[in-house]
């Protein structure tokens, strides 16, 4: 079994997932998000709004300044997207979606779909036909979906018989509408050559999402690429095996790591990777928090839900990717109504050094705020890397209110 050392490592996970090589030059355009669709396999759906919502800033992280209204043409426009649940709810290219129809047909009903049923009768079956007749549609638009129970999250009636259509692939996303989901029935969504396709049984499926896996991630141990579509862990390591006896998969042992690991012949190795890029926490470098430990030695917690006194390192915390490591990580919020792009907080990892690292992290915030539309970056006291990014942002300072 051939041993890679970490480096190579990280350096086939970065040129795998197109972080390894410059942003385009010129406008972007359809072209590139669909390269890019290709490379990646599935771009995360995430509601949180404290910059700009995951979806576009992991292609910012790669495409650069674009028009944000991209993605949704080509999700609502030239349907070369579909949205279902690939590694959570994503967008996945149009072209994937027989792979997912096994997922859609063997969907078991939860819970609220059997209790839904037991108490109104026939109920989920007249939503489809409502939706048929006038789709597309939102929960709010049903002529009876029923009233919201628990928290801001509770689902209604309505809701839920539209989630399970969607869930078993009898509805489909037609779009969002200030990002709540709008569904129809799939003819009037999928494009006819790929809802016409037969379904690919799920040992096939399995095989091409791994391989799909493989691609996007560069390197990683059968878990990690089960974990990116999603697929039981023990049917993944039964094809992983095919796949490494077959030779479409080489098993590799990469230093440091208990378990083998999966290189694809087709991902490329850079030499020196030289990109800077801040990453959003839905990324598909660092969703996985287990690998992105593994791969780059970086801690990563999400602390959204941690209450502020127990924070560590703040709200909506970015990692900041320098040539092939992680370096830094910095607390980042939009604020739309001053025109400002704050940064409360800024933090160096160890073994690193500020004069390398501040440069291109100051080029990168001044990048995403440009793409914002916002006028000034502010910086706040948090962390070690505060005072020197504060001395090249001088004009502008934050509290931490």
């Amino acid at each position: 079994m051939r041993r890679i050392d970490l480096q190579r490592a990280r350096r086939l996970a970065l040129g795998a997932q197109g972080l390894a090589e410059p942003r385009p030059s010129g406008r972007v355009d359809v072209r590139h998000l669909r390269r890019l669709m290709r490379r990646i396999g599935a771009l995360q759906i995430d509601s949180v709004n404290a910059i700009e919502r995951a979806h576009h800033l992991t292609l910012f992280s790669r495409l650069g300044s674009h028009d944000r209204s991209l993605l949704w043409r080509a999700f609502e426009n030239h349907r070369l997207l579909f949205e279902y649940w690939g590694h959570e709810a994503s967008f996945l290219p149009i072209e994937d979606y027989p792979l997912f129809r096994h997922r859609m047909d063997e969907m078991h009903p939860w819970v609220r779909v059997d209790r839904l049923n037991r108490e109104h009768p026939g109920y989920v079956e007249r939503v489809l036909d409502e939706v048929h007749e006038v789709g597309p549609v939102g929960a709010a638009d049903l002529s009876d979906p029923g009233e919201c129970k628990g928290p801001w999250w509770g689902w209604n009636r309505g809701k839920v018989a539209l989630e399970w259509l969607f869930a078993t692939g009898r509805l489909a996303i037609a779009g969002r509408h200030n990002f709540a989901r709008r569904y129809d029935v799939p003819e009037r969504v999928i494009p006819p050559e790929y809802l016409q396709a037969p379904p690919v049984p799920r040992p096939e499926a399995h095989r091409r999402l791994l391989l799909m896996a493989a691609r996007a991630c560069g390197v990683a141990t059968a878990k990690d690429l089960a974990d990116y579509y999603r697929i039981p862990l023990v049917a993944a390591r039964l094809a992983l095996a095919a796949l490494a006896e077959e030779g479409t998969l080489e098993l590799v042992e990469v230093e440091g790591w208990r378990q083998p690991a999966y290189v694809h012949p087709e991902v490329p190795v850079p030499r020196r990777p030289s990109r800077a890029a801040l990453l959003c926490p839905f990324d598909p470098v660092v969703w996985n928090r287990e690998r992105v430990e593994r791969v780059f030695g970086f801690s990563y917690r999400i602390e959204i839900y941690v209450p502020r006194p127990q924070r560590r390192w703040g709200y909506y915390v970015l990692p900041f990717l320098l040539g092939d490591r992680l370096v830094a990580r910095v607390d980042v919020k939009a604020d739309r109504s001053r025109g400002l792009l704050l940064v409360p907080g800024a933090f160096i990892e160890s073994g690193e050094e500020p004069g390398r690292v501040v440069p291109p992290l100051v080029a990168e915030l001044e990048h995403l705020a440009s793409w914002l539309g916002l006028e000034a970056v502010t910086v706040g006291e948090f962390g070690d890397l505060a005072p020197p990014l504060h001395r090249a942002f001088p004009d502008r300072h934050v509290s931490q209110d």
